[in-house]
């Protein structure tokens, strides 16, 4: 019978904080999206899992768009949010 032991008090996050940990969570989502989707493509294109050859193709350059434009994108539209509010 073990004690439980209640977790240390924090303070609230105040808004801005909340809303700079959620958007480096979704920055990091993307990316690693991004990854996953690619390695499938690649997966698919060495006939690791049963996908045609052209689907493969474009997964993986979808995968590699999102890695490398998502993030930007999903920054460059916070910010004119940001700049509205």
């Amino acid at each position: 019978m073990g004690v439980s032991v209640p977790p240390p008090d924090r303070p609230p996050l105040d808004p801005e904080e909340q809303r700079a940990r959620t958007r480096y969570t979704l920055l990091n989502l993307t990316r690693i999206g991004g990854i996953a989707v690619t390695i499938a493509g690649l997966a698919g294109a060495r006939e690791v899992i049963p996908l045609p050859y052209f689907l493969s193709v474009v997964l993986a350059l979808v995968g590699i768009a999102a890695f490398f434009f998502g993030p930007p994108m999903l920054v460059k539209r916070w910010k004119a949010q940001d700049r509205g509010a």
